[in-house]
């Protein structure tokens, strides 16, 4: 059985993405798949000059190819900074080349503290993936007002949330 990347999209240390990124892993596992978390906090701070452009340690060739290169589903766990997704993800997914993201499946939830659940940022990076010939769930997830919707202990706490939540992921083990 192959992992399934769940991508935690932000390198803020300690972040609501990735108590999310955990709670969507425990769904995964809950229906007999396995899951790995890629949380972006974890990249090499010089990742923007050491690892682009054709230059790349073996470390890090090693993460591409263990959570990018040989997986094929993908959950994006996807902060809303500034209207949009954060840097580092764009960094990452610059980082990698076309051909190792191209017909493989991903899976997008938004988390916002706002009222829109990062749909803006979620339709960005739906044009970032299609681009690089990535098929994408079209049941897309916007997770607003987190605080409401998510304990300080980093689970849900509103029944629709959890039932969302677990539908989107049957949906995306189907897809």
């Amino acid at each position: 059985m192959e992992d399934i990347i769940i991508l935690s999209s932000t390198n803020r240390p300690d972040s609501n993405t990735l108590k999310v990124s955990k709670i969507y892993e425990r769904i995964v596992k809950s229906c007999g798949e396995n899951a790995k978390i890629l949380d972006l906090n974890l990249l090499p701070e010089d990742v923007a000059f050491a690892e682009t452009f054709g230059r790349r340690t073996q470390k890090y060739a090693k993460l591409i190819n263990d959570y990018v290169s040989s997986k094929k589903k993908f959950i994006f766990i996807v902060p809303e900074y500034n209207g949009s997704f954060p840097g580092i993800l764009k960094l990452f997914l610059d980082s990698t080349h076309p051909r190792d993201w191209a017909n493989k499946k991903a899976c997008l939830v938004g988390v916002s503290d706002g009222r829109a659940g990062n749909l803006r940022g979620l339709d960005h990076l739906t044009g970032i993936l299609n681009y690089l010939k990535v098929n994408v769930l079209p049941n897309k997830l916007p997770i607003s007002v987190i605080k409401d919707v998510m304990n300080i202990e980093g689970n849900f706490i509103n029944d629709e949330q959890i039932k969302t939540s677990n539908a989107q992921v049957s949906d995306f083990l189907e897809f």
